[in-house]
């Protein structure tokens, strides 16, 4: 069953029954809401989505913010577009309700998901300073060229927004669906040892919020962060926009989170492409 702090949310959620990695890596839900100053942290062994739960967190005017919804596993987790994601059992996958007004804005940005890169980017480098991950536009963690987390940022409402993060702390490339195992980077791979969750939501909920906040009042400030973590900049890309493939240097983002591509038609500003082609995104094969 699900361990919840519960506030002024107090709903069941269905899940499934199923063996974890909870015993050997838990989740101090206390400890977590009391780092937060309130709000709500609710912690599940199986479920099928925490941005599903988080939604439903975002849409109750009622709901005690920031709530942190973490489960030991997700079956039917997504990434942008559509995209199936996979992690192993017991990786970090959790999703963070916020208000706007909370963060320094009336409503959420664009440049939110980049912000909470960052902010990644950096835990990750506080908890292991040999690891470099960097950030690759619009809202994943690269290190030498594999995925090791993805986050997915969705507006609910005017003024909420849910961050969904999910990062690969367990588990071997190897035990990845066979199209993924040469795109996708553990921690374990990396390190030769698991990432335990609970320090490193300690390291990233405070530094996400305060990101934000700081971006938010310092117009120009998400580049001066992004800069020395951008994983593309100087690269000569290729981006989809649909069907549409647009070919270029990237020159890195500008101050609203867009990237930045001079192409033989001049410089583009783009708020919203992939860098992965379509036939390329992962639906998933049968794999949990």
């Amino acid at each position: 069953m699900p361990v919840v702090a519960r506030g002024a949310v107090d709903r069941p959620l269905r899940v499934e029954k199923s063996m974890t990695s909870a015993a050997v890596d838990p989740i101090d839900s206390p400890a977590l809401r009391a780092l937060l100053g309130g709000g709500a942290v609710e912690h599940f062994d199986v479920t099928a989505s925490t941005m599903q739960r988080a939604r439903e967190l975002a849409a109750d005017p009622a709901a005690l913010l920031p709530a942190v919804v973490v489960a030991d596993r997700q079956t039917a987790g997504r990434g942008r577009q559509g995209a199936a994601w996979w992690q192993a059992p017991g990786s970090l996958t959790t999703s963070i309700v916020v208000d706007a007004r909370d963060l320094g804005g009336e409503e959420p940005a664009a440049w939110w998901s980049l912000a909470a890169a960052v902010a990644l980017a950096a835990a990750l480098e506080d908890l292991a300073p040999r690891v470099v991950p960097r950030v690759r536009w619009p809202n994943d963690l690269f290190v030498d060229g594999r995925k090791l987390a993805g986050i997915l940022v969705e507006r609910v409402g005017e003024r909420r927004a849910v961050f969904g993060i999910g990062v690969n702390t367990t588990g071997s490339a190897a035990a990845a669906p066979p199209a993924l195992r040469d795109r996708v980077a553990t921690w374990p791979d990396l390190t030769g040892a698991i990432l335990p969750r609970q320090p490193l939501l300690v390291a990233l909920l405070p530094r996400l919020i305060g990101v934000v906040r700081e971006c938010a009042a310092r117009p120009g400030r998400l580049v001066e962060l992004y800069r020395p973590r951008c994983g593309l900049a100087g690269s000569d890309l290729t981006v989809y926009q649909g069907t549409r493939a647009l070919s270029g240097r990237c020159l890195g983002i500008d101050a609203d989170g867009a990237l930045v591509l001079d192409t033989a038609a001049g410089r583009l500003h783009l708020a919203s492409a992939s860098l992965t082609p379509p036939e390329a995104v992962w639906r998933g094969d049968g794999a949990s």
